[in-house]
């Protein structure tokens, strides 16, 4: 299938909200319709923004405070946009991420208390003006979630410790979800809320719908070139 321009669509949410499985699917489905498409995930993607990855998620970073750890994953970002993101959205392909900058914006912004001016000037030099044209939130309670994602590590017999994230506490938790929501309902144009508490099945028919539905119009969209982020 040729096409002028790519589809840049993120998927956001707490943990064990299933973005990794609806990503696969999702993705399996767009390649037997003739789609090129690039799976990838934040923090990580590309080799500088994974060896970034390994020393946030290890809590290495942490002792530092969160804003450095925010300035490590803005790093990471660029990278990831500028080697592996916007090529791939050049050359038309559909570009499906797990997380992008919603979650530097809640993870670090609302439950790291840091200053939403600092944020937004890493964001701009982050993204050097890509941004999504649609953003999936997967919602679902944190409770319910941790616990899925709890069952899915015993299943797969992944032993390791939680991640710098996974062991908050759950009010945490919350607290991301219903910023997640907030961000939701103030860019409507950009983000949609899918119902996660549903059948693996149903959440990605509805998912391939809202996809589906962007694909005849913003594949002609070309992409956002990249600005001098000075």
């Amino acid at each position: 299938m040729t096409t002028s321009s790519g589809l840049f669509v993120t998927f956001e949410g707490g943990e064990g909200a299933g973005k990794s499985s609806q990503i696969r699917r999702l993705a399996e489905t767009l390649r037997k319709q003739g789609y090129s498409v690039l799976v990838t995930r934040e923090p990580g993607g590309s080799a500088g923004a994974e060896a970034v990855r390994h020393v946030i998620l290890s809590g290495a970073a942490e002792a530092f405070g969160t804003r450095l750890e925010a300035m490590l994953f803005a790093a990471a970002r660029n990278d990831h946009v500028e080697e592996v993101i916007r090529p791939a959205l050049a050359r038309g392909t559909v570009v499906l991420c797990d997380r992008f900058i919603d979650s530097s914006r809640v993870y670090q912004g609302v439950t790291g208390n840091l200053e939403p001016e600092f944020l937004k000037a890493l964001e701009r030099v982050a993204v050097n003006g890509l941004y999504p044209h649609l953003t999936l939130i997967m919602d679902i309670p944190a409770a319910i979630g941790l616990e899925r994602a709890r069952k899915r590590a015993e299943a797969t017999g992944d032993n390791a410790p939680p991640d710098r994230f996974e062991k908050e506490e759950i009010e945490t938790h919350e607290k991301r979800r219903q910023a997640f929501l907030d961000i939701a309902a103030a860019e409507p144009e950009r983000c949609q809320v899918v119902d996660a508490t549903r059948s693996e099945k149903i959440v990605a028919a509805d998912i391939l719908s809202l996809v589906q539905a962007h694909l005849p119009t913003l594949l002609d969209v070309p992409v956002a070139k990249a600005e001098n982020a000075s």
